[in-house]
């Protein structure tokens, strides 16, 4: 059997979307001869918690960890607040305070590729032996944070071991590498860094075919596409909320916050009594100060339901009762490529999605081709309107229901099996 070791920083009790990937595709690897062995942080700072996803962890796996030292513990004596925003990803467009402006030009100058920095050499001495010892002879990094592809660069450098990079989102080209306050030394050096990672690398694993286009352009090494999934559970039939519930899943962060839905929804409200009557908006995970302050300003915090961070469990039960299923990514070049996992479960689930998000959204594609709903730009005040009240007349008549979905080939365990024909070296 072919053994695997994976560096991964996201890992249970992780919650959120950067654990799920992983944690799947090693609860399906052995069905393929592969024995993956799992390398993570002893002492993680992870800004959300899930309990319920260590059950997930197939027994018998091996898992190495290695302490890291992460310098948010130390950024936490100016602002804790502000810090775990930052760390989880939520960078406040306008009226940053002194403190924030201070620690994203600190984080995106002085701790390059990012604050997990101070892991690389330790884990790489560590695992030197870990690669001998185990006689593995491929590893395979994920990221962001993209400093644990510098371990496998590391790993590369010192032993024989073939080095597959899992990009999970871009590096250089992702949207809030414009908010760290990067001077142009620290743009070139991340430049550099994500150069000599995808040329030293032998493969490379992107999660859409933006990233995969862009990548093109900097190495010649094989590159293939590897989707995230969906590995629903749950049996049996959920009843359908009674209100004409519209949910979205996930964190709302700064930038993701389509105004014109907002105001199509408030003008169906005015309009239509029974819309006004029947409407509710259920938002799960963090939710950004400017997108509150949008939705409340255009008359909806009483419709408004938050949440709060929900176990993974919970998320896929809110997903397949609600009656319309909202994703929103942020309006912008940068983001065309960006598949949030959360879409294949959105999939799975089978109610109607409503997508808004840039001009040429990957996304767009997947939920045309997959029959789950339909997406739009941030622009498209009267067609969001439109759908909406078409959805809402079928809701009315229980006839809001999407019979053709067709969704097998995101299955975490299909998705393996392309992984495990990926892995296997000529």
């Amino acid at each position: 059997m072919q053994k695997v070791l994976i560096i991964t920083y996201y890992w249970p009790p992780a919650g959120g979307p950067g654990v799920q990937r992983w944690l799947k595709f090693v609860k399906y690897l052995r069905d393929y001869d592969i024995e993956p062995i799992v390398y993570i942080p002893e002492n993680p700072n992870y800004p959300i918690i899930d309990e319920s996803l260590v059950d997930e962890v197939p027994a018998g796996v091996k898992i190495y960890k290695k302490p890291i030292y992460e310098p948010y513990g130390f950024a936490r004596i100016f602002s804790k607040k502000k810090t775990k925003k930052i760390s989880a990803g939520i960078i406040n467009s306008k009226n940053q305070s002194v403190v924030e402006k201070a620690l994203l030009w600190i984080r995106g100058n002085l701790f390059i590729p990012d604050a997990r920095k101070f892991w690389i050499k330790p884990s790489v001495d560590f695992l030197v032996d870990v690669l001998e010892k185990e006689n593995i002879g491929t590893v395979i990094t994920t990221g962001p944070p993209h400093s644990l592809h510098l371990i496998g660069l590391e790993l590369k450098n010192r032993t024989k071991i073939r080095w597959i990079t899992d990009f999970r989102d871009p590096w250089t080209s992702i949207g809030y590498h414009k908010k760290l306050k990067l001077t142009k030394a620290s743009q070139a050096r991340h430049k550099q860094l994500e150069h000599l990672v995808l040329n030293k690398a032998d493969k490379i694993i992107v999660t859409s075919d933006t990233t995969r286009r862009e990548f093109s352009n900097i190495t010649q090494q094989p590159i293939t596409v590897i989707t995230n999934g969906y590995d629903t559970t749950l049996g049996g039939s959920v009843a359908l909320d009674v209100d004409f519930t519209i949910s979205h899943i996930g964190s709302l962060l700064t930038g993701r916050n389509p105004l014109n839905l907002w105001k199509a929804i408030s003008e169906l409200i005015q309009e239509y009594p029974d819309f006004k009557k029947c409407f509710k908006l259920q938002l799960a995970g963090v939710i950004s100060s400017d997108v509150l302050e949008s939705i409340y300003f255009y008359g909806l915090q009483s419709y408004t339901k938050l949440l709060g961070y929900i176990s993974h469990d919970e998320a896929l039960q809110y997903q397949r009762k609600s009656q319309v299923l909202l994703l929103i990514e942020i309006d912008s070049e940068e983001t065309q490529g960006i598949i949030p996992g959360k879409v294949f479960e959105y999939m799975a689930s089978k109610r109607p999605i409503l997508g808004v998000g840039p001009t040429n959204w990957e996304v767009g594609d997947l939920i045309a081709g997959s029959k789950t709903g339909e997406t739009y730009t941030y622009a498209q005040l009267g067609e969001l309107k439109s759908t909406l009240l078409q959805w809402f007349q079928e809701y009315k008549k229980d006839q809001l229901v999407l019979p053709q979905a067709e969704v097998e080939q995101y299955h975490r365990r299909e998705l393996t099996a392309k992984l495990s024909r990926y892995l296997a070296w000529e």
